[in-house]
């Protein structure tokens, strides 16, 4: 049966000893919850694949507790230093060439020449990366098609006994995964935008950074986590860009109901309480981020026939918003 137990000192020298034992542990970080198996043990990480349902050709980030650590297993490159040096620990994972001598399993890079690689800022990933000594392979711990964990019963619910320890440490900060960046080629491009812009980025490198998305249909290995089609996807459809809410929809808001109304006659702010939530009252993209994982999953009913979202600034944050509202949509469609 899984353990879910409060983090401590105790219990982190208990979840590293099952990373180096083979075994799976859902750990916090500033992002998501992730579940997290020993990188260099081909079998631990198949464990993730098998936990998750995920296809093999989605790639895998693996965390580390340090730059010169991550070192041993992918070549940094001199804008991958100065990148790193201001953003981590922090929400940003940075894809780069595997080294020829690199011990990471061939599984986290689903057949890619490069691997994802990202030192987390959440204190007690942190400590559970040094007590286990070893690169640590950690998706989202949910099944994969479902919606990210940002609690620690998300994960429960999701994975239940396919986790070893559920190392729980409260909800996260930024509700959204982190913001991917490609290295390994000529030009820094973001295949999965989050918390950390390419204006963020570009500030630092001097030079220009642009998003490249991807396919959602790929067939094919896909270059970064998160660009699959099925990858945020509620149970019931989606609706982007509502002006108004069709009866038995239930509404995800940003900022002011005053001008929302109901197809028929009401308005928005009237509807029962189980019936609508608002990322933000005060329209603040960063409360929007951290509130919408868990909000969709309230709103996820059968009794609702569909999820109305009102638009969302495509700015800063909020462009990876919409990027995983526009997956969620596409695939409920």
């Amino acid at each position: 049966m899984v353990r879910l137990v409060e983090a401590s000192d105790q219990a982190i020298a208990e979840a590293a000893a099952i990373l180096n034992a083979g075994g799976l542990v859902a750990l916090p970080t500033e992002t998501v919850y992730g579940l997290g198996a020993n990188a260099l043990d081909g079998v631990a990480v198949a464990k993730i694949f098998a936990a998750k349902g995920r296809p093999q050709i989605n790639p895998l980030i693996v965390h580390g507790h340090s730059v010169e650590f991550l070192s041993a297993h992918v070549e940094f490159s001199d804008d991958a230093r100065l990148v790193a040096e201001r953003f981590w620990p922090g929400p940003l994972t940075i894809i780069l060439p595997r080294r020829a001598d690199c011990k990471i399993s061939e599984l986290c890079s689903a057949g890619l020449p490069t691997l994802a690689v990202r030192v987390p800022a959440h204190p007690v990933a942190l400590k559970l990366l040094s007590a286990a000594n070893c690169p640590v392979a950690a998706p989202s711990a949910n099944k994969s098609g479902s919606l990210s964990p940002t609690a620690p019963m998300h994960v429960l619910q999701s994975l239940g006994d396919a986790v070893d320890m559920i190392l729980a440490s409260g909800p996260t900060q930024y509700g959204l995964e982190s913001t991917v960046l490609d290295l390994s080629g000529d030009v820094p491009v973001i295949l999965r935008p989050g918390a950390i812009t390419a204006e963020d980025i570009a500030g630092i490198l001097g030079k220009s950074v642009c998003y490249d998305l991807g396919d959602p249909h790929a067939k094919d290995a896909v270059k970064s986590p998160g660009q699959l089609l099925k990858h945020y996807a509620p149970n019931i459809p989606v609706r982007l860009n509502a002006v108004d809410v069709e009866p038995g929809e239930a509404l995800l808001a940003f900022g002011s109901l005053k001008f929302m109304g109901v197809r028929g006659g009401g308005f928005a702010k009237d509807l029962p309480a189980p019936q609508w939530r608002n990322l933000s009252d005060e329209g603040d993209l960063y409360q929007a981020a951290a509130n919408l994982f868990r909000m969709m999953r309230e709103l996820d009913k059968p009794e609702h026939s569909r999820i109305a979202v009102m638009n969302i600034p495509d700015q800063g944050i909020g462009i990876a918003i919409n990027d995983r509202l526009k997956r969620a949509a596409a695939a409920t469609a």
